[in-house]
């Protein structure tokens, strides 16, 4: 959520991020507008209040013959600031509503434009030259029997999968290999609930424009989470952190649900795009002047990762209009994969600057001891996806696929999955 005291300030900076995001503009100047007419609202109840309080000792102090008038008078003063409290209450809910609407400030040296408009920042590894024809992951995971896909649809609809044997193993391997990497860098293990109040989900950002990517349980009034990012961001919520002198940082293991809703039929065959996954996410609060060098060291762990799976990638960064609401910034990584002849999206990390904290009411001591709002990142650190582009890059000639280095003492020693004879 953006600062009361900046959009009063520098309403000029919030509307060319909007600008930059390709989002309304007219929000600012609403949200301006109603801000002030909440400070006037309050200005006015505590007016009326102190009038009320000044008044109740008059009441008090009256002789006898007086207090019946001075009594009627008070209980007019009652119902005036009681409606004014309520004038003052509503003006509050109003300027919420318009403030979530505005997405956070994108920072400096971020790409202007929609998702097309990024920048590439680098690319690291080969790419495989195969003197074969090679095949795609689907047909990859029938050959070997380690992907189900139509008995995945049959039980659950399209967008389902079965894991099976080395599939299965092959995820939890890479899995557990992010997990170790994050432990050993310090992170904090969480395996984290995957359903969450509206309370929650609303606070990440999440029921905005991409609500119906959510899936909900209106029964329970509980919302599915689609990245552990969500319940890693309510985990401080309406707390004050004592020390941040040091980012803390959480890596949040769970099964995520997303209904693709906007996919609009992209990534129908495979396991790229899918209704349910697993996923690891790293999750860090810190100071906010902290935060662009803590988005850099997420960055590098997911470099690190990729390189341990031995993948060609590139990093780009995300055009402003790509962002989602929540993040400032938004580095990808993109893996190369070969029978698509393109990188496609394995993993993302985003700077969310005070913007989550704040709706989530997350804050820190700072030097002085006073609260202050907290920062927060967050970035996959390994995912179902990854599969994809690990079973294409590494398959060979006879129809199998070698098993990243990194990966095998996860696997016992095995060292490539062949084919059913």
């Amino acid at each position: 959520m953006i600062e009361i005291n900046l959009l009063r300030e520098n309403p000029a900076l919030i509307k060319a991020s909007q600008v930059a995001r390709g989002a309304d503009v007219g929000l600012v100047d609403l949200a301006a507008d109603l801000a002030e007419q909440k400070k006037l609202a309050l200005q006015q109840f505590e007016t009326l209040r102190a009038k009320q309080n000044a008044h109740g000792k008059l009441v008090a102090q009256a002789p006898k013959e007086e207090k019946a008038a001075l009594v009627a008078q008070a209980q007019e003063l009652s119902a005036d600031v009681k409606k004014q409290e309520a004038a003052a209450n509503l003006a509050e809910q109003e300027l919420m509503v318009v403030l979530h609407k505005i997405e956070n400030i994108v920072l400096d040296g971020v790409p202007a434009g929609g998702e097309e408009n990024f920048q590439v920042i680098k690319e690291v590894g080969s790419k495989p030259a195969f003197a074969f024809e090679p095949k795609d992951h689907v047909a990859l995971g029938e050959s070997l029997d380690i992907i189900d896909i139509e008995r995945g649809a049959k039980i659950a609809g399209s967008r389902f999968y079965f894991l099976k044997g080395l599939g299965a193993r092959l995820e939890l391997a890479m899995m557990q290999l992010a997990l170790d990497q994050a432990s050993e860098a310090g992170f904090t293990a969480l395996i984290t609930p995957t359903l969450v109040k509206p309370e929650i989900m609303q606070g990440t950002g999440f029921l905005g424009e991409h609500s119906a990517e959510v899936y909900y349980l209106p029964a329970d009034d509980l919302y599915l989470t689609g990245t552990s990012e969500v319940a890693l961001a309510g985990y401080h919520s309406d707390e004050i952190l004592d020390d941040l002198a040091e980012p803390k940082r959480y890596a949040g293991w769970s099964t995520c649900y997303r209904r693709e809703a906007g996919s609009h039929g992209k990534d129908t065959r495979g396991i790229l795009r899918v209704h349910q996954f697993n996923k690891l996410e790293m999750f860090s609060y810190c100071k906010p002047e902290d935060a662009e060098a803590e988005h850099q060291k997420l960055l590098a762990w997911q470099e690190q990762m990729l390189q341990k799976c031995e993948l060609p990638y590139r990093v780009i960064d995300v055009a402003a209009g790509d962002l989602g609401s929540s993040a400032a910034r938004k580095f990808d990584v993109e893996a190369w994969v070969p029978t698509q002849g393109d990188y496609r999206e394995l993993t993302s990390t985003s700077n969310c600057t005070t913007y989550q904290a704040r709706r989530l009411n997350t804050r820190y001591r700072d030097q002085d001891g006073k609260p202050a709002t907290a920062a927060t990142l967050n970035g996959t650190l390994a995912t179902t996806r990854w599969l994809v582009a690990i079973l294409e890059n590494h398959q060979q000639e006879d129809g199998s696929v070698l098993i990243p280095k990194a990966l095998r003492g996860y696997l016992g020693g095995v060292e490539k999955i062949a084919p059913k004879s």
